[in-house]
């Protein structure tokens, strides 16, 4: 069909053809490729992986993951509903709708996932990772999106809920990387999304690993500091 306004016979059959050019599930979906294509040889491997997906909502980041291998992908929202009805209908994903990721029993999801991907709102990642270690595997990995705007304090916050210093982005990376070293990860690498949030945050995905070394203190801090240099943020000052 030429245009979506193209006049057919009533009579005429109309096939819907999937396209590998066809847009991901939600804006989030470029946001986690453009992640993982940034990070290249050092991203997580997915094909063939068990999967979890926190903060699933209209299926961005699950339809990443299939496209990408996985085996399978557990989405979890707080919402009910909202997962793409393709993606609901899709036998390798495992809708968990109404389910407050932070307070997940590892038994509702059965096998435990060896890789697990974020994208959270209105709550910060510290308070949720150790759920998500509770639910992976012994060796898993995480793909976590860090949003500033959710991990500093209101007072912080500029006019319309953007964090715009990149100080901020810098030290808000910084915190969720030290929770996760308290619950036994260790941190692989730092991207920034290649998309910002759409009030115009900068986000940033922290790549990390169950029972991985951490890095030393300022290898880490240099790892965010570039990270924010190489992404939206630019080249501004990373720290008061």
């Amino acid at each position: 069909m030429p245009k979506p306004a193209s006049q057919i016979d009533p009579a005429q059959a109309v096939v819907v053809a999937d396209s590998p050019d066809e847009e991901y599930a939600s804006r989030g979906g470029y946001k986690l490729a453009g992640a993982l294509d940034i990070l290249g040889e050092d991203a997580p491997v997915i094909k063939g992986k068990r999967c979890l997906d926190a903060g699933a909502s209209t299926g961005g980041f699950t339809d990443v993951l299939l496209r990408r291998g996985a085996q399978s992908v557990i989405a979890v929202d707080v919402g009910y509903g909202q997962l793409r009805w393709s993606l609901q209908q899709d036998p390798r994903v495992e809708v968990h709708d109404r389910t407050n990721i932070r307070y997940l029993d590892p038994q509702e999801i059965g096998e435990p996932a060896q890789l697990i991907v974020g994208d959270l709102s209105f709550i910060s990642l510290k308070l949720v990772i150790p759920a998500l270690v509770r639910a992976s595997t012994a060796d898993a990995e995480y793909l976590l999106m860090v949003k500033p705007q959710f991990e500093i304090g209101r007072e912080d916050l500029g006019a319309g809920g953007v964090v715009r210093d990149p100080a901020d982005h810098f030290h808000t990376v910084l915190a969720v990387i030290a929770a996760a070293k308290e619950n036994g990860l260790g941190l692989k690498q730092v991207a920034a999304s290649p998309l910002p949030g759409p009030a115009g945050n900068v986000e940033y995905f922290v790549y990390l690993g169950r029972g991985a070394a951490m890095p030393p203190d300022e290898e880490t801090r240099e790892l965010v500091r570039c990270a924010i240099a190489n992404g939206p943020a630019g080249q501004e000052k990373t720290e008061k």
